[in-house]
């Protein structure tokens, strides 16, 4: 579909600004922002491709997605003194990044003919492995590690995406409410200080 494609590809320029303004925020070099977007852009995506055996990855075989990327670092420095206005903007990219990144995941296993579960859980990987790099990269503890909602308002989102489209199959409105869903669920959680914390049994 079209319009999947369209989302990846914006998905792709979103996290590489995520990426980049880690970098910046790090006080990395150009060169260093470039990479970090890179490696945040695609680290998902290709961990996906991988393991449901869609080889060469997307980005090996459409020069969009590295435009995308580029196009999301320059971004970032000719306006970065207004994104960096932006209250928490790593955060707002990062919570675009992972509801687009969720159903794409889950849109491109199921057309594999691939099990609910398993697209449930690509969807997943897609949405956090980019981030996961850029903390790491980045000296930060990964966000999936820490107490926060983060995960799981991709595997929320994901579940509202399986269930919508089992009831109304190729409904565009499908995607759009499940990536509402793990937007809304991530940044509440944030406002109000949503939080998993299992204590250990004594």
């Amino acid at each position: 579909m079209d319009f999947i494609y369209a989302f990846e590809i914006i998905g792709t320029l979103v996290f590489a600004v995520s990426g980049a303004l880690a970098a910046i925020e790090k006080k990395f070099d150009i060169v260093g922002a470039a990479i970090l977007g890179f490696i945040t852009a695609i680290g998902g995506g290709t961990l996906r491709d991988i393991m449901i055996g869609e080889t060469p990855v997307a980005w090996m075989k459409d020069s969009n997605y590295v435009i995308a990327i580029l196009s999301g670092v320059v971004l970032c420095y000719i306006a970065r003194k207004y994104i960096m206005k932006l209250r928490k903007g790593l955060f707002l990219f990062d919570t675009i990044g992972i509801g687009l990144f969720t159903i794409i995941g889950l849109e491109k296993t199921l057309s594999l003919e691939l099990s609910p579960i398993i697209a449930l859980l690509m969807g997943i990987v897609s949405a956090v492995f980019g981030g996961i790099l850029r903390d790491v990269f980045s000296n930060e503890i990964p966000l999936i590690f820490r107490k926060e909602i983060y995960a799981l308002a991709c595997f929320a989102g994901g579940i509202v995406f399986l269930g919508m489209n089992y009831l109304f199959p190729g409904v565009i409105w499908n995607i759009f409410a499940s990536i509402f869903v793990v937007i809304a669920i991530r940044y509440l959680s944030v406002r109000y200080h949503w939080s998993i914390n299992f204590q250990p049994l004594n």
